[in-house]
């Protein structure tokens, strides 16, 4: 891959070429990028979905909105400073193109500010909810009327592809959705193949998939025009990442492995004690007079938080230019991460949080909840496709006001543009439209 392509500043439906150098600098676009998701209204819904503490009341807690806001800062830290060293490496990308480091930083804080703008309701449960109801549930009537990767879609129904089609997705008045360069897209695309085969390989960009089927023509116009290694053509098509995902899943890691402690201890959920003792060991350097004249636990777990990521920022910059070559090549099959020398101290982070509060009986409980009340809007939505509808099935339909189904789509098509609506709604709303569904006050 080559970096002059991956920095395409092209977006859906150009037809002229975008230059570097002949962009206003006062407004370039990747800025706009930034500015044309932080002003959508699927990034907004983020404020009332979950991170980690679904429908918490309690304390504050991150959610998807915040914690994308704290992963874009990281991600345009880190996207300048590998800039910078990109730069100094390939000098004809400022001399003859007019890059700058900035844009690095730009590229990724906008791919890192949508990185969850797909995620449903509920967090990742919200995901697999929607995925259960179509493989074990009154959605597995829909299998013999799709193709196996229509239907695998459905079943492994995943964020990262939903945010490739909310940021892309042609509507009346919109067409190409947000209208994303493709520099940005390609940061976005965190797993750049489709449905299946599940898991080919242990690369890390077949972990997961990227796109639905209905997406699929663009996403491989725009991984031609970024110049992406294609892995795999013909039925079953691949391609390594955009070298600045690895950035983009970097702040992300770096984030929830962190923020998500921080959370937890603030939250009563982990030992102040026995935390402060992890998170030292991401601290090499600190100044203990400040550290001592902290006089609060949110004071003192925000200052080793603040060192910590800090810390993390710098290891992976050095650790992206240590395998630049190979990422290029499409070769690099690891978060980049994985090869720190912190990489222990990380996992000890993480077992903590895992049984102290991704397992803790609060988030169990609502995880159960938003299984309930995603599984009941969807069989109450689907039932209401087709042309047999009953009275009920049309009182549906009403009560569903913003999720439009275009009739005259085939089933695949209509039944996406379901899960879609739905899950852009937030926590709360779909929340309510359950409470209306079993007929109970919102009030109650």
């Amino acid at each position: 891959m080559q970096w002059e392509k991956l920095l395409s500043l092209k977006k859906q439906g150009d037809t002229n070429k975008r230059l570097r150098a002949e962009e206003d600098e006062t407004r370039l676009g990747f800025e706009v990028d930034y500015d044309r998701i932080i002003f959508s209204s699927a990034f907004r819904s983020l404020q009332d979905k979950t991170q980690v503490i679904p429908l918490s009341k309690t304390d504050f807690v991150h959610t998807r909105l915040t914690h994308s806001l704290e992963v874009s800062v990281v991600g345009r830290s880190l996207g300048r400073k590998i800039g910078k060293r990109i730069l100094e490496k390939y000098p004809h990308l400022a001399e003859v193109h007019g890059y700058r480091f900035n844009d690095f930083g730009a590229i990724v804080a906008a791919a890192a500010l949508a990185h969850d703008i797909g995620n449903p309701p509920f967090g990742h449960s919200g995901e697999k909810a929607i995925g259960d109801y179509f493989k074990n549930g009154n959605g597995r009537r829909f299998q013999s009327e799709l193709s196996p990767k229509e239907y695998e879609d459905l079943c492994s129904f995943e964020g990262n592809a939903n945010g490739f089609r909310i940021l892309t997705h042609s509507k009346p008045g919109a067409q190409g959705g947000l209208r994303l360069s493709y520099a940005t897209l390609g940061a976005f695309m965190k797993y750049p193949k489709e449905s299946l085969p599940k898991k080919p390989t242990s690369h890390i960009a077949d972990k997961k998939f990227g796109f639905f089927q209905e997406d699929k023509a663009l996403f491989q116009e725009v991984a031609a025009e970024l110049g992406l290694v294609q892995t795999r053509s013909g039925e079953n098509v691949s391609y390594a990442r955009h070298p600045l995902t690895f950035l983009v899943e970097a702040a992300d890691d770096i984030c929830y492995t962190i923020i998500d402690f921080e959370d937890g201890i603030n939250l009563g959920l982990i030992p102040e004690e026995k935390a402060l003792e992890y998170l030292l060991k991401l601290v090499p350097h600190m100044n203990k007079k400040n550290y001592s004249a902290l006089t609060t636990r949110s004071e003192r777990v925000g200052y080793l938080r603040a060192l910590a990521i800090g810390t993390l920022i710098d290891e992976v910059v050095e650790i992206f230019m240590a395998h630049e070559t190979a990422i290029l090549e499409g070769t690099f099959a690891r978060a980049l991460l994985d090869k720190s020398k912190y990489e222990a101290q990380i996992a000890d982070v993480i077992k903590i949080s895992i049984s102290n509060i991704y397992e803790s009986p609060e988030v169990v409980e609502k995880e159960i909840a938003g299984y309930e009340i995603l599984s009941a809007l969807l069989d109450a939505r689907c039932n209401a496709i087709g042309d047999d509808t009953t009275h009920y099935d049309r009182l549906i339909i009403k009560l569903f006001d913003e999720v439009v189904i275009d009739e005259t789509e085939l089933l695949y098509k209509q039944l996406m543009q379901v899960c879609n609506a739905i899950s852009v709604m937030t926590d709360g709303k779909s929340l309510r439209i359950f409470q209306k569904l079993r007929g109970l006050s919102v009030n109650q």
